[in-house]
C-alpha cells in the first residue's frame, strides 16, 4: 500500500467518524401500538446486506486504484456504515427491544426458542460490527446466513399445548 493510499484512507476515516457521530437513525415508536412489521424488516436486512456488500465492493475497487478517488472513496465507507448502523438498528431496536419477548427459563421449548432467537440475533450485531471494521464480504454472507436461521426460528409457530377432548 503506498502512503498515498494509506494518507487518503485515515482521512476517509476520520470523515467518516465525523460524519457518522452527526447522524441519526430514526425509531419505531416504542409505545405500544400493535403495528409491527416483521416480514418487513427482513426486506430491509436483507437490503442493508446487500448496499453492505456493493459499498465493501467499491471501496477495495477504489482503494486498489492507482489513482483512486478519495471523495468517492469517502463516500462509500460512509454508505457502508450507516447501512451496517441501520442493520444493527433494526435487530438491536426493533427485534430484540419489542419483538422477542423474555420467557421464564421453566418454560421448556418456549425458552430455548427464546434462547435461539437471542442468540441469532446477538450473532447478527457482532457480524455487522465486524462489516464496519472490513470490507470482507464473508461477514455479509454470515449475516445472511443467521438471518434466515433467525427467520426459521421466529416465524415458526411455537407448539401449542395439545389439547385433549
Amino acid at each position: 500500500m503506498t502512503s498515498s493510499v494509506i494518507k487518503r484512507t485515515a482521512g476517509a476515516a476520520a470523515l467518516c467518524a465525523a460524519l457518522l457521530l452527526g447522524g441519526r437513525v430514526l425509531a419505531h415508536c416504542e409505545i405500544p401500538c400493535g403495528i409491527y412489521g416483521d416480514r418487513m424488516r427482513v426486506e430491509m436486512l436483507e437490503e442493508h446486506f446487500r448496499t453492505v456488500e456493493k459499498s465493501m465492493a467499491e471501496i477495495r475497487r477504489l482503494e486498489a486504484a492507482e489513482d483512486g478517488n478519495a471523495n468517492q472513496l469517502v463516500r462509500w465507507i460512509v454508505n457502508k456504515e450507516e447501512h451496517a448502523n441501520e442493520i444493527q438498528h433494526i435487530v438491536y431496536q426493533y427485534f430484540m427491544n419489542q419483538r422477542v419477548t423474555p420467557v421464564d427459563e421453566n418454560a421448556g421449548k418456549a425458552y430455548e426458542r427464546y434462547v435461539a432467537q437471542i442468540t441469532l440475533l446477538h450473532r447478527m450485531l457482532v457480524q455487522a460490527m465486524y462489516c464496519k471494521q472490513t470490507t470482507d464480504a464473508e461477514h455479509v454472507q454470515k449475516l445472511s446466513t443467521l438471518l434466515h436461521a433467525f427467520e426459521h426460528v421466529y416465524f415458526e409457530e411455537p407448539e401449542e399445548h395439545s389439547h385433549h377432548h
